[in-house]
């Protein structure tokens, strides 16, 4: 889960003390019924391998559910989902347990990969964007039965999201950007708040304190994870020199940045991200 800090440096001075947050995880719904709220039965226990390009409206419980069946919608009408990668599960791991962690740290690198190429994004700028991506597979049912698809869904919002953004018709190439200009602040990651830890994550296009404007890579892909402590001071000493930089050097400066912990690392996230206190 994302852990947040904040500083203000001065020439001298190291000033506020880090404040450190956590989001619980949030129960799944709807585990027990056979057809679950807002699902398409057809769906529920599918087999089949989902198709692409095709659009949702996904809630933050989805987050936390292995499986989803929720009703299609027309890609022309309000949506904040889209299926923009699926198909079949490696054959190394088609015979794990239904929530083995394998499954979860090679959707990582799977869906990630793919989530840029599909967007037209570096990981840096997927992780400051307010895109984020999730899995699914099939129901524990279809499981049993061999079916071993995923289907990947970009989405406009995430599971600390107090709302979700609309997307698209078709979300393909949204965060390309030409050589020397930066991408629409729609799709941008910034933060409403004067205290860093609690403020709220909105589009750059928002009134907002606070913009995401680098991240660091902490390890290799096979890193052992080094520890709560050493990830938190080294994405914050990076932080200070990276978003000091950006705000071209000033003598006085507020900036904040948001590491991930261990299950996270465990999952394929090697990246933390630095905000700047902005004047907006």
């Amino acid at each position: 889960m994302p852990q947040t800090g904040n500083r203000r440096l001065r020439p001298v001075l190291l000033g506020l003390l880090i404040a450190l947050v956590s989001t619980a995880a949030l129960a799944g719904c709807g585990a027990d019924a056979e057809t679950p709220p807002g699902a398409d039965p057809e769906l529920v226990h599918a087999t089949e391998v989902p198709e692409t390009g095709v659009c949702r409206n996904l809630t933050r419980e989805h987050f936390d559910d292995p499986t989803n069946a929720s009703e299609q919608v027309d890609c022309e009408e309000p949506h904040n989902a889209e299926t923009y990668a699926s198909g079949v599960l490696p054959d190394d791991l088609r015979e794990v347990d239904y929530l083995d962690p394998e499954l979860d740290a090679w959707a990582y690198s799977t869906c990630g990969k793919r989530l840029g190429e599909h967007l037209s994004a570096d990981e840096s700028t997927l992780m400051r964007s307010m895109l984020t991506w999730t899995w699914f597979r099939p129901s524990e049912k279809a499981w049993e039965e061999g079916a071993r698809w995923y289907r990947c869904d970009v989405v406009g919002g995430g599971p600390q999201s107090t709302t979700f953004l609309d997307l698209p018709a078709s979300s393909a190439g949204l965060l390309r950007s030409d050589p020397g200009e930066q991408v629409d602040d729609r799709w941008m990651a910034c933060a409403r708040g004067d205290d860093f830890a609690s403020a709220r994550r909105v589009p750059c296009t928002q009134q907002h304190h606070w913009r995401a404007v680098t991240t660091i890579k902490l390890g290799a892909g096979d890193a052992d994870y080094p520890g709560d402590r050493a990830v938190e001071v080294t994405t914050r000493d990076y932080c200070s020199d990276s978003v000091k930089a950006w705000l071209r050097y000033p003598g006085e400066f507020d900036f904040g940045y948001t590491w991930f912990g261990e299950d996270e690392w465990d999952a394929g996230n090697r990246r933390s991200v630095c905000w700047a206190r902005t004047a907006e």
